[in-house]
C-alpha cells in the first residue's frame, strides 16, 4: 500500500474539520441562550441521532432484528435501562434462533 501525499493530506484535512466541528459544538452548546421551541428542538437532537443510526440496521437486517427492536421499544417504556438492554439482547438471540 502506497501513501500518496494528496490522499494523506485529504484524510488529515477531513479529520481536522470533523474534530473542529465537534469541539465547536461542545463550546457553543453551553453558550447558547435557547428558549421555547428552540430548546425543545436542541434537546431532541441526541434521540434523533440515535434513531438515525439504529433505524437502518433494524429495518435492513432481517425480521428477527425488526421484531426484537419493537420488543425493546416496548420494554424501554416500562423498564429501566439495564433491563431494557437485557431484554433486547435476549429477544434478538431468541428470535434469531426461532426464525432461522
Amino acid at each position: 500500500m502506497r501513501f500518496e501525499a494528496p490522499i494523506v493530506l485529504a484524510i488529515l484535512g477531513m479529520a481536522a474539520v470533523t474534530y473542529a466541528t465537534r469541539v465547536a459544538g461542545l463550546f457553543l452548546a453551553g453558550r447558547l441562550a435557547l428558549s421555547g421551541r428552540a430548546r425543545t428542538a436542541f434537546e431532541a437532537i441526541p434521540a434523533a441521532v440515535l434513531v438515525a443510526l439504529i433505524a437502518p440496521a433494524v429495518l435492513t437486517t432481517g425480521p428477527a432484528e425488526t421484531v426484537a427492536a419493537l420488543v425493546t421499544c416496548v420494554a424501554a417504556v416500562r423498564l429501566p435501562l439495564l433491563a431494557t438492554i437485557a431484554i433486547g439482547v435476549a429477544a434478538v438471540v431468541l428470535l434469531r434462533t426461532v426464525m432461522a
